[in-house]
């Protein structure tokens, strides 16, 4: 057994702080949620989570991907819901990926080939955040669109964990499916290196939707929403209620 979830999480506390900060979650965090630009990310996040699903698929016998793919946890079907609420059936012609989605894409395909280990560091990425910040960014996004009960918040929706407590268990189980993984400390610098990538690769996401955002709220609003940055919910040590943007277990 090693201490890979906790190396993972320590080693990402700045990268994961400068994600909560970019302008576009400071702005969602306090309820600004404009349709156009949260329809692009659900897009992007659609692009990235097939690529990411379909390359750890393809690794299934690998004996550091392998161990980390949960079908609990899978969620290219929830997004296709969630793109044909927001742009009708024929959501797959009227959706692409931005050039930063693309690039994120084209880094999960690049270490698919050459480093396959490097896929557990972006499950972590994305799934943990599901499944702890991204529950409290759900109910944010429908209250601010007013949404219908069932629609438009799937990715965050897991069926095969629908309470707090099945979510917690899960993230345990994770964990320690994540320290027994058969790695040496070469490969865990390698996964912290791949985090803080991640995080960044989120981050150039976020900064090509804020001109939108900017755009829709008005410059003086959008300035007095961003101009001060808020404290990193992982690296806090009580920060119930805080609502943390991605991995935080």
């Amino acid at each position: 057994m090693t201490d890979l979830a906790q190396r993972l999480r320590e080693g990402s506390q700045t990268s994961h702080t400068l994600s909560e900060n970019t302008a576009f979650m400071k702005c969602f965090l306090k309820g600004v949620v404009e349709l156009e630009p949260f329809k692009k990310l659900t897009a992007d996040l659609y692009f990235l989570y097939s690529a990411l699903e379909e390359e750890m698929a393809h690794h299934t016998d690998h004996p550091a991907v392998g161990p980390m793919v949960f079908g609990e946890l899978l969620r290219t079907a929830k997004l296709e819901e969630d793109l044909a609420y927001y742009y009708g059936d024929n959501w797959r012609d009227l959706i692409q990926a931005t050039p930063a989605g693309a690039h994120y894409v084209s880094r999960i395909r690049e270490v698919s080939r050459s480093n396959p280990a490097l896929l557990v560091a972006h499950a972590y990425v994305r799934y943990m955040g599901d499944l702890s910040g991204g529950q409290g960014l759900r109910h944010i996004v429908r209250s601010a669109l007013n949404l219908p009960p069932d629609k438009g918040t799937g990715l965050h929706e897991f069926d095969a964990l629908p309470t707090v407590e099945a979510k917690r268990d899960f993230k345990i189980r994770y964990r320690e499916a994540l320290n027994a993984l058969p790695v040496d400390e070469a490969l865990i610098q390698a996964l912290i290196d791949e985090t803080n990538l991640a995080f960044a690769l989120n981050r150039d996401v976020f900064h090509e939707l804020e001109p939108d955002v900017r755009a829709a709220v008005g410059d003086h609003v959008f300035d007095l929403i961003t101009r001060q940055d808020r404290p990193g919910s992982t690296e806090r040590h009580h920060h119930h209620g805080m609502v943390a943007l991605m991995a935080t277990e």
